[in-house]
């Protein structure tokens, strides 16, 4: 990816609808160029917007990482089978005392033990699973940056764009759900698209889209392959925080550039933190500063993601690039089609990367 390709990704996180016409004037190029651009990094799954819940959403069900202990061999099997899962939002291949890192999504704490009970559980090869339900969210990736993008040309797209006001708190409607998933293949899809393939009026979808975006009850996500975007190291730091301590010093850690996801779970270790760096070396110093920084802390565990399986829905390759999408929907606990092949590199009626490349209206 070159500096024009993670420029555009950069300007997507900031506004991920945002027209061609509006981005050309940042990014000093001209709109038919950046549609092109995005044309080609969709089809080869090198960047995409995807749609899902908002952070408030926590609220009305229940969110958990649960690590999964495999039998030699069987990890890419079972890795391809979860990966099919609606509710499991990623899914990594991880170091450390455990094979894989699943977040799941669900709606109650009860249907996140009937999915680690009763699918995890029947999966063959699988030797232990640990689940950590969060209670709160600080941070989501969505408001992670690249930082491709100068001082000026991120003030000039940051003018005028919305934000998630949180003024319309409640659950999903079913027409918003609707038009969620319909959007997690490709964020970017037009009203008008979006109203044929729902039976919807173009109207209602319009405002379902507008309704739940300001509100926050829903959240758009540009993305890119994290390594070819140079991000080559990934990880999970599971942290011991003292409980007086613990809300403070997470919206504080929340504000770190490295952090990407940072969440308060229950158990000995009680704060979550996902990290995204260039390299090995920047790991361990983020680590030292972290501790410097926050005394009272302790770093009970840590991993590093060896490769990347799922991620909010997409599937990725080797190098993180998009091959299919199985959008998330945490009403849903299993495969829909449980005979369908799971394996993301083989023929599937899954949303492919060539399908994702549609400008918004």
């Amino acid at each position: 990816m070159d500096e024009l390709d993670l420029a555009l990704v950069n300007a997507l996180q900031h506004d991920p609808r945002a027209s061609w016409a509006r981005l050309a004037r940042p990014l000093g190029v001209d709109a038919a160029t950046l549609s092109r651009r995005w044309a080609r990094l969709g089809a080869s799954g090198e960047a995409w917007v995807t749609c899902y819940p908002g952070p408030s959403q926590l609220d009305f069900g229940a969110f958990a990482l649960v690590e999964v202990g495999c039998l030699p061999g069987a990890n890419q099997r079972i890795a391809a089978e979860i990966a099919a899962d609606p509710c499991t939002g990623s899914v990594e291949h991880t170091t450390g005392g455990r094979d894989l890192l699943l977040t799941v999504s669900a709606t109650s704490v009860a249907a996140v033990s009937g999915y680690v009970l009763d699918r995890l559980g029947a999966l063959d090869g699988i030797t232990f699973t640990r689940t950590h339900l969060s209670h709160r969210l600080h941070r989501e990736a969505s408001r992670w940056r690249l930082d491709s993008l100068s001082h000026d040309q991120r003030r000039d797209l940051e003018r005028g764009t919305g934000s998630g006001t949180g003024q319309e708190p409640g659950p999903l409607r079913d027409d918003e759900v609707a038009v969620l998933l319909a959007l997690a293949p490709d964020g970017r899809r037009s009203h008008a698209a979006l109203a044929a393939e729902l039976g919807m009026p173009e109207t209602r979808v319009r405002r379902a889209l507008t309704g739940m975006l300001s509100s926050g009850r829903a959240v758009l996500r540009c993305e890119a392959a994290h390594w070819l975007a140079g991000w080559r190291v990934t990880g999970m730091l599971w942290l011991q925080v003292p409980p007086p301590r613990l809300r403070a010093v997470a919206d504080r850690i929340a504000t770190m550039r490295e952090a990407r996801m940072v969440c308060s779970v229950v158990g000995r270790a009680n704060l979550m933190v996902n990290v995204w760096v260039h390299g090995m070396d920047e790991l361990a110093a983020y680590q030292a500063r972290l501790v410097a920084l926050y005394p009272e802390i302790q770093i009970v565990d840590q991993s590093v993601t060896l490769k990347w399986i799922k991620r909010v829905g997409r599937l990725l390759d080797e190098q993180g690039r998009g091959v299919g999408c199985v959008p998330l929907d945490p009403r849903k606990t299993a495969p829909t089609d449980p005979t369908a092949p799971t394996d993301p590199t083989a023929p599937t009626d899954l949303i492919a990367p060539a399908d994702l490349t549609g400008p918004p209206g």
